[in-house]
This record gives C-alpha cells, sequence and structure tokens, in this order.
C-alpha cells in the first residue's frame, strides 16, 4: 500500500519538463485523453503543444474563449490568413480548449471533481508535449469575504473546510492529503503587476476551498440550511480572523495536483460580492462582465511581461529595444485610433 502522508518527489525533469509520477503511462500502446479528445499516438501532441508556456484555466468554456481572443489581442498573435480559434476539445463535449501561440485557454468546469478530471489529463498533455517549464493559472470568480465586489484576489494559501492547506483523497479506501501550495513568488509577481491606476483593488490572501455552493459555504439561501444567520456571521467572522479573504471551489484541487507534479501556479479570481453583507450577487450583468475582465487583465500582464523578458514579443512590438514600454506603446496605438 502506498503512504497516507504524500511525499514530494522531483517531478520535473533538468530540462524543466514534466515527469510523470506514473510508470504505467509508458506501458500503455497509448494514453487516450479521454476528456480532452486527443491521444498520444493519435495526436503529434509535441507539434501541436510543445511550444505552451502558460496554461490558463477557467470555469466555463465560454469565459475561456473570450479569454483567447482577449490574450491573442494582448500578446499581438496572428493566426493564419483564413482561419480562426478552434475548439481543439470540441468533439470531448466536456471541456473547451484554445491554443493562442505559447497560451493553453481551457474551462475546467464548476468544483473539485470535474477540475480533477482536468488536470490530471493537463498534467499528462504536457509531459507528452515535453513543454519546458509550464506556468498553470486559475482565473476565476469568487465571493469575498471583508472585500468588495470587484476586488480582484491572488490566492496565498488554499484552505479546505477545516482551514487546512491541503486536498484531501480517498484513494483504494485510504485517505491521504496532499499540500496545497501554490507559488509564492508567482503570487508575488502577480501582484506587483497591479497598477495604481487600476480603478480597483488587487490583494493576496488566503482562500477557502468547499466541496458545494451552498451549505459548504454558509449561504442561507439553498433547498437546505439547518443553521442561522448568527451562526453564519460567526463563521465567515472566523475565517477573516484567519486570513481568509474569499471563498470558491477548486483552488486545493487545482494546487495540490500542480505542486504534485511540480509546476508552477496561481489563482487569481474576483469577488462577485462581500459575503459578510449577504449571499446573493445583485450585480448588474454589465458590471459583472467587467469585473471578470480584471484577472483576465492582469494574467495578461503577467504573460506579456515573460515573453518580453524572453524577447519573444520583438515580431509583435517592432524590433528588439525599440519599445521601452509594451503596455504604454499600447496606450499611445490606442490613443492613435481614437484619433482618426
Amino acid at each position: 500500500m502506498f503512504s497516507k502522508t504524500a511525499t514530494i518527489m522531483s517531478s520535473i525533469y533538468s530540462d524543466g519538463t514534466v515527469k510523470l509520477r506514473n510508470p504505467n503511462i509508458e506501458l500503455m500502446d497509448q494514453d487516450i485523453l479521454y476528456h480532452l479528445a486527443l491521444g498520444s499516438e493519435s495526436h503529434d501532441l509535441n507539434e501541436m503543444f510543445g511550444d505552451v508556456k502558460f496554461v490558463c484555466m477557467g470555469g466555463t468554456p465560454k469565459r475561456m474563449e473570450n479569454f483567447a481572443h482577449f490574450i491573442m489581442n494582448e500578446i499581438g498573435y496572428k493566426l493564419p490568413a483564413g482561419t480562426m480559434l478552434q475548439d481543439i476539445s470540441a468533439y470531448s463535449y466536456r471541456y473547451s480548449m484554445y491554443k493562442v501561440g505559447p497560451v493553453l485557454c481551457v474551462s475546467h468546469g464548476m468544483g473539485t471533481p470535474s477540475v480533477s478530471i482536468l488536470m490530471h489529463e493537463m498534467i499528462k498533455l504536457m509531459y507528452h508535449a515535453k513543454c519546458q517549464d509550464p506556468v498553470f493559472i486559475r482565473i476565476g470568480t469568487c465571493g469575498g469575504i471583508g472585500v468588495e465586489g470587484g476586488t480582484v484576489i491572488i490566492t496565498e494559501d488554499a484552505l479546505d473546510g477545516q482551514l487546512r492547506n491541503s486536498h484531501e483523497f480517498t484513494i483504494l479506501g485510504e485517505t491521504i492529503h496532499r499540500p496545497a501550495k501554490l507559488d509564492k513568488k508567482l503570487a508575488r509577481e502577480l501582484k506587483a503587476l497591479a497598477s495604481p491606476d487600476d480603478p480597483y483593488d488587487t490583494i493576496i490572501g488566503k482562500t477557502l476551498c468547499t466541496n458545494d455552493f451552498y451549505e459548504g459555504q454558509g449561504r442561507l439561501d439553498g433547498a437546505f440550511c439547518d443553521f442561522s444567520e448568527s451562526d453564519k456571521m460567526a463563521y465567515l467572522e472566523k475565517l477573516s480572523a484567519n486570513g481568509v479573504v474569499n471563498i470558491e471551489m477548486e483552488s486545493t484541487i487545482f494546487a495540490a495536483l500542480t505542486y504534485h507534479a511540480g509546476i508552477k501556479a496561481a489563482v487569481v479570481c474576483v469577488a462577485l460580492l462581500n459575503r459578510l453583507n449577504g449571499d446573493q450577487v445583485n450585480a448588474p450583468k454589465e458590471v459583472m462582465n467587467e469585473w471578470q475582465a480584471r484577472p483576465q487583465i492582469l494574467v495578461a500582464r503577467y504573460i506579456r511581461k515573460v515573453l518580453a523578458q524572453k524577447g519573444q514579443l520583438k515580431g509583435i512590438f517592432g524590433a528588439q529595444g525599440s519599445i521601452k514600454s509594451p503596455r504604454r506603446f499600447k496606450l499611445v496605438q490606442q490613443e492613435s485610433q481614437a484619433h482618426e
């Protein structure tokens, strides 16, 4: 039997590629990624995905399609003439996946089981494609605790319902815990990209990950509720006292599996409401849409920065060395277009 306490071994090869911690994969005739509609022998995964550096995930197919179009514009990626963005996993009927140069945009559904399925296959995809040093970033929405709607929150630690910084698995009838650790340096790098000009706050804090949307989050508006409003408020105040600033449903499994695989990862969400003031989101649709774009903007800044440091934006922003600030260059372009 395996150990109930997870041990972390090296999960990355010296060249930065992902090392699978499953010897059975190499013995298989083909590794089928069922929920992505891809296979290790049916597709040339290295040719298709070998240049991927960023894997950005979000709950819904539409959100990730929107992000794919957004990041395409942000990094200046050009599709071949006469083509358009394609959902690579359309035939899986489960998840959606769009590739924009070095950026892979994938929907993960709602809740830890859905994320777990996708993460196993995405990690295997990175392995088969021989991607070097990929960075995984979850982009989502959440309920804030003591922060107002529209606040962007970068997760420092992902906690389960008992405030443990781990994710609990039951494997072959045994319970094990894997550390739900995210890359703190990456979190700080993302936070540093928040602009003083942003009309909203960007903060770092602890995130509570629950197994359901209603009772697990202390909501009073589910089909069942066996606690009072004062019980709920006492619980939320306890969370706040422990440094928790938001609640969602995916962070512990996302953190546990990326950490177990040795992959650098971060979670960036926007709060849709302050749970200390109520349970239901009342913001107008247009406001919600603008809020949901905020984590995408921050992640795009990070991707642009990394690509610029690697000299991979020179074909997008002009000759290398001629542009001092890609962000300001883009603003100049926008201003010029406004005066056509």
